[in-house]
This record gives C-alpha cells, sequence and structure tokens, in this order.
C-alpha cells in the first residue's frame, strides 16, 4: 500500500479559476482524442488510397462494433473515474486506493472476456448489419485482428482514466502521440513495403495500442504518486465496484444501445450501395473530429463535479457545469463553420472519388450546425455523472438516440422519402430531442435545488 501525499502531477479542481482549470483540463485530453482518433483515421486514409474502396467500407463498417464494446468498456472508465474523483476532492486516500486496485484488477478480467467475446462475434455482427459480399471478408479479417488485441486499448483507457480522475491529463497524451506516431509508422510499412493489405492496418493498430498500455502500467505502477498501483495489493472490493457499475453501467448501458442503432442507421444507409456506405464513413469520421473537444469538455465536467461534490462545494460545481456547456458550445461553432465551408476539401483527404466526395459533402452540410445541440447534450451529461447521476443522462439518450431516431428512420423511409440526405438527417433529429429533454431535466432536478444539501449517489 503507498502512503506517499504528494501531489506533482494530480490537478486539484476544486479551488482557483473555473475556466482555467475546465480549459487546462480538456486540452491534453482533446489532443489525446485527436491522436486516438488519427489511429482509425489514418487506417481509413492509407486503406482508402493503396488498398481500395471495398476495403476502405470494410474499415468504416466495422467502426460501429468497436465502438460497441469501447463504449462499453469508457461506461466502466466513467464510473471510476467519479468514485476516484470523488475521494479525491474529499481528500479520502485510503478510498483513492481501494477503488484503483478494484479498478485495474476488474479491467484485467474485462480483457479476457471482452477479446473472447470480440472474436467469437466478428461474423454474426458484420451479417446482422447486412454488410455487402464484396466487403464482409476484408471486415472479418479487420476485426478478428483487432479484437485479438483489445486488451491494449482497454488497459490503456482505464490507465488514463485513473490519471485524469486525479486531474493528470498531460502523461496520458505523450503516450498517445508517441504510439499514435508508431501507428502511421507501422500502417505504411505493413501496406506498402509488406503489401499485407486490411491485415497490416489492424496490426500496425493494436501494436501501437499494447506500447500506449504497457506505458500506462509502468507509470501508475511506479509513480510516487497518491494514486500509485502495487500489483500485490490486486484485488475487488465488491462496495467499491458497486458504487463504480451504478454510474458506469447507466453511460456503459446508453453508449452501448446508441452504438447498437447506430448498426440500423448504417444498414439504412448500406441500402444505397458502396459509395453510399463511403461517403457515410468520411462524414462519419470529420463528425467525431468534432465530437472531440465535446467528449473533452464532457470529461473535464465530469471530473470537475465530482472532486467538488467531494469536497462539498456544490455551488461551485454548479458554476463549473455552466462554464463547460458554454465553452463547448462555442468551440463547436467554430469547427462546424469550418468544416461546412471546406467540406469538400475535408471529404476529399480520404478519397478521390467523385461519388463518394458528393456524397459526403452533402452529409456534411446537412447535418453540421446541430451539433450545437449535441455539443450540450455530451457535457451537461458529464456533469450529470460526475454527480453520481448516471440514469437521468441513460434515459435521456436512449429515447433521443434510439427510440425518437429509429421511429424517423422507419416512417421516413417507408412513407415519405427514402434518400441518403434524408436518412442522413436521422442524427440532427436524435440530438435536437436530447438536448430539449436533458436541458430540461437538469434545470428541474438540479436547479431547483440549488446548493441543497442533496447527497451525491457517489
Amino acid at each position: 500500500m503507498m502512503h506517499h501525499r504528494s501531489h506533482t502531477t494530480a490537478r486539484d479542481m476544486t479551488q482557483g479559476s473555473i475556466l482555467r482549470q475546465v480549459i487546462l483540463f480538456s486540452l491534453p485530453l482533446m489532443l489525446g482524442n485527436v491522436f486516438q482518433m488519427l489511429y482509425n483515421t489514418v487506417d481509413s486514409v492509407v486503406v482508402g488510397n493503396y488498398v481500395g474502396k471495398e476495403a476502405l467500407a470494410a474499415v468504416g463498417s466495422t467502426t460501429v462494433i468497436v465502438n460497441m464494446l469501447v463504449f462499453f468498456f469508457n461506461g466502466f472508465s466513467i464510473g471510476a473515474g467519479v468514485v476516484i474523483g470523488y475521494h479525491f476532492g474529499a481528500k479520502a486516500y485510503k478510498e483513492l486506493h481501494t477503488a484503483i486496485e478494484t479498478t485495474l484488477t476488474s479491467t484485467f478480467i474485462l480483457c479476457v472476456l471482452f477479446t473472447i467475446a470480440g472474436v467469437t462475434l466478428v461474423r454474426p455482427m458484420l451479417r446482422f448489419m447486412s454488410t455487402p459480399d464484396d466487403v464482409l471478408d476484408e471486415a472479418t479479417v479487420y476485426l478478428t485482428i483487432y479484437f485479438m488485441g483489445i486488451s491494449g486499448l482497454l488497459i490503456y483507457n482505464i490507465g488514463s482514466g485513473i490519471l485524469r480522475a486525479v486531474g493528470d491529463t498531460m502523461r496520458p497524451l505523450m503516450f498517445l502521440i508517441l504510439t499514435s506516431i508508431v501507428n502511421i509508422i507501422l500502417d505504411l510499412v505493413f501496406v506498402l513495403v509488406l503489401k499485407s493489405g486490411i491485415a497490416g492496418v489492424a496490426y500496425a493498430t493494436i501494436i501501437s495500442q499494447f506500447i500506449s498500455a504497457f506505458l500506462v502500467l509502468v507509470l501508475l505502477t511506479r509513480t510516487h504518486d497518491i494514486y500509485r498501483f502495487d500489483l500485490k495489493d490486486m484485488h475487488i472490493d465488491f462496495p467499491t465496484l458497486r458504487r463504480i457499475f451504478a454510474v458506469g453501467l447507466p453511460a456503459a448501458i446508453q453508449s452501448v444501445i446508441t452504438a447498437f442503432s447506430n448498426i440500423f442507421v448504417q444498414s439504412y444507409i448500406n441500402i444505397f450501395g458502396s459509395s453510399c456506405m463511403a461517403g457515410w464513413s468520411c462524414y462519419n469520421k470529420l463528425d467525431s473530429f468534432i465530437m472531440l473537444p465535446v467528449q473533452s469538455m464532457a470529461m473535464a465536467a465530469t471530473t470537475f463535479v465530482s472532486q467538488n461534490i467531494g469536497a462539498k462545494q456544490e455551488a461551485r460545481a454548479v458554476r463549473g457545469t455552466t462554464t463547460t456547456v458554454m465553452t463547448a458550445f462555442v468551440v463547436t461553432a467554430l469547427i462546424a463553420t469550418f468544416l461546412y465551408v471546406f467540406a469538400p476539401q475535408s471529404i476529399g483527404l480520404f478519397t478521390s472519388d467523385s461519388s463518394v466526395i458528393d456524397l459526403g459533402v452533402l452529409f456534411i452540410r446537412t447535418n453540421i450546425f446541430f451539433m450545437l445541440f449535441n455539443s450540450i447534450n455530451h457535457v451537461l451529461a458529464g456533469a450529470l455523472r460526475g454527480r453520481g447521476d448516471s440514469k437521468g443522462p441513460m434515459i435521456i439518450m436512449i429515447t433521443a438516440f434510439v427510440v425518437i431516431r429509429q421511429i424517423y428512420l422507419f416512417v421516413l423511409t417507408h412513407f415519405i422519402v427514402n434518400t441518403p440526405k434524408w436518412v442522413g438527417f436521422g442524427y440532427p433529429v436524435g440530438w435536437t430531442c436530447c438536448c430539449i429533454i436533458e436541458l430540461t431535466y437538469y434545470f428541474i432536478r438540479w436547479k431547483r435545488i440549488g446548493i441543497s444539501s442533496k447527497k451525491p449517489a457517489v
């Protein structure tokens, strides 16, 4: 057991300027997310330019499946982060250690389960998504290799989640930058030199992820800071695990069900053929880029609120929520404007096929400004989870992103019009409804009580 109390790399968010804390926390996180995105984007660029359109569609169509497992795990990571952040804010170091040991031990068990589940379910999932035959084999190869190496991604994500909960976003960023560069080099070596096609791209990705996992584990076991992990302390404390799941499970369920519903959106798109699939895939990559600052702000909101609730600073938690939502809104508006103006050039990064570019531009220009609603959705949900309120955002997001979106797509395609533009508009419909419901919920549930002594669920 570790007894050091130094705060060399941890960031205490219970004091100081709110905006400054949020930005200093979010920036490394956002850069880290950019590099994490580069993993997949570089895969797409290399595959699209050097392997072929079918392979590009294969990588694109597998993203949804990868996201389902990753999102589930991220839910667990969010739960762990809230519990660890709460103990950190409360200066309860013994409980902080118990939470870290429980989190990492559980992660090692989940790695085994996810690898087996992923490899076993690849083919059935691709069939379920009505993946075209010209794409099926390559998508199967890519995903099977990816899931064989999924442990690297999971261990890195949970390790950086622990560091985030104590306010350290800088060192996970350093590891990501290093492994992203390794990924790009390996991509080019496997594809251009060794001619190993889509399998090479998958190997490049998992090797890079294993390196980042190794680095984050070395850091956690060697640090002299308060969050040190000792392998001999590995155990699961079930009350702590229950608290982690109380926050993490609703977040995970919401992410998985939303990703699962995106499989249905993907199958609506697949009907229009591989050009439309490739255009949609390119649009989704850019859509993900605009989500990066939003996700970073959402994580900042979660850590900020959990630390301040732990330190019993309710008013500061509320101010932090407002500041973070507004910052995310402004940043999203700037990126959306840029992408709207430079839509053809943006899609052109992924492909030179003019039909793919036209469809990608159509999707961007139809949907992009509705991302403003989505920025509010995610940051507010992050703040609510920081309070231990994970069920509210889960129910709201499942209602909007799944139920309302699926009703829209079904009614639209069966009774009104079935075109790529209006099918793609299913995303904004969900975002807008979610924003209206979630803002109403937040003001009724949390603003009304103001600075009451309502105990958080952590």
